[in-house]
């Protein structure tokens, strides 16, 4: 199930933390990770990558909500439409979003090798 990107995008100041989900996941990875710096700086690291990549996508959802809504007016004007097709904003956006989609897949990884270097808890096999 996909939460839209509005629910990230309220202001950290006027939600508590659990109704902040990246910081309540951000707190849980840490967590489960080794009491490192490494570790530290890799869940400070993932979190600035899911803010940019939250924030790019919230722009890129943005731009298609004002393509609706253009489209959706009466009578849409021509300038109108060549206007909204040709936002290079948009396109920025979605080339950081790749960049961020592959930092956070590297650093999954490396919390997931963190994670493996823990002794199990007693009871798991």
């Amino acid at each position: 199930m996909s939460t839209s990107v509005a629910a990230f995008a309220v202001p950290a100041t006027s939600r508590s933390a659990s109704e902040d989900p990246l910081r309540e996941a951000m707190e849980n990875l840490a967590r489960v990770l080794p009491a490192r710096t490494d570790a530290a700086v890799l869940v400070d690291l993932l979190g600035d990558d899911l803010r940019e990549g939250l924030d790019a996508l919230g722009d890129v959802e943005c731009h298609f909500a004002d393509v609706l809504d253009a489209m959706r007016m009466e009578r849409p004007s021509p300038i109108a439409l060549i206007s909204l097709g040709d936002d290079q904003l948009v396109l920025e956006r979605l080339e950081v979003l790749v960049g961020v989609v592959s930092q956070v897949r590297r650093r999954l990884s490396q919390a997931a090798g963190m994670m493996r270097q823990l002794p199990l808890p007693l009871g798991d096999s």
